[in-house]
């Protein structure tokens, strides 16, 4: 680079992703779920996939407005990208399930189809048994009971089942097994 030229913004950024070694061996960098999403996005466009093309856009739009939200630009990690991407996914069931009961069954159809391709990016979501496993741990790990439990269950249960678990669905099975407990003492 010439002595007097200021160097680009872009010659300084480090890309997000982790070092780990490849199938050839050498060292390089994991690409991280915004670059997948980008790949995919290039490959629905070139399959002509209109469904996949558009929640692509949409997702990769809403992860650029939360990068430059709040004081200053940053990137995002995959665990930030994958809360995103939940959030999208919620939306969608919303509004195919306020579609489908307006009787407007091609629009919801529409929005279910979205919700699956963005699903196809989250983790596996927890089983029931499994939620409620975690949960008993997490009630027996902090020794609540009853109703005024909650906050400290919800407080332990949230970041173990981050991502594979709706809250409102959390919630509820927190509810039922604190309730069960109080009736078994009561």
């Amino acid at each position: 680079m010439h002595p007097f030229m200021v160097p680009r913004a872009r010659d300084w950024t480090v890309r997000p992703g982790r070092r780990e070694r490849g199938e050839d061996g050498k060292i390089g960098l994991m690409p991280t779920l915004k670059d997948q999403l980008r790949a995919d996005l290039t490959a629905a466009m070139k399959a002509r996939d209109e469904t996949r093309t558009r929640t692509l856009r949409m997702a990769l739009t809403s992860i650029s407005n939360e990068e430059v939200s709040g004081a200053a630009a940053h990137d995002l990690t995959n665990d930030e990208i994958i809360k995103i991407l939940s959030r999208e996914a919620k939306r969608r069931r919303e509004a195919a399930a306020a579609f489908a009961e307006a009787g407007r069954e091609e629009q919801s159809a529409a929005e279910l189809a979205e919700e699956e391709v963005i699903a196809g990016y989250l983790p596996a979501q927890l089983s029931d048994d499994e939620l409620g496993a975690i949960v008993a741990a997490a009630i027996a790990e902090t020794g609540a009971s009853g109703p005024g439990g909650m906050g400290l269950v919800m407080k332990a249960v949230t970041p173990k089942v981050a991502g594979r678990a709706e809250g409102s669905r959390v919630a509820a099975v927190v509810r039922s097994q604190l309730q069960d407990s109080a009736q078994s003492e009561g």
